[in-house]
């Protein structure tokens, strides 16, 4: 297994429309591990870390999102692993 962390950044219509919930709800479908939340500019903010065959399926479903999120991009880049032990909700 090839364990990677990902720093996901996605704009568009994303919050108030349960987009972090669906987030979480997914990344345990998926087994990965990180936090969601919402950044103070309109986006939401994730950072997973897990295969990256599995990590690269979640990415693709954040750009479809919840079934009311408008999603207009997702940037990924790559970072440290950081060895989290569950996926989270957090606040700012």
């Amino acid at each position: 297994m090839n364990t990677v962390h990902y720093n996901i950044r996605v704009s568009g219509r994303v919050q108030g429309v349960a987009f972090r919930k669906y987030t979480y709800d997914k990344a345990r479908a998926f087994g990965i591990t990180g936090f969601v939340k919402n950044d103070s500019d309109g986006d939401v903010i994730i950072e997973v870390e897990g295969d990256e065959g599995v990590l690269k399926e979640f990415v693709q479903w954040c750009h479809k999102g919840s079934p009311f999120s408008k999603v207009n991009s997702v940037e990924v880049t790559e970072g440290s692993l950081r060895s989290f032990n569950t996926f989270e909700i957090l606040s700012y």
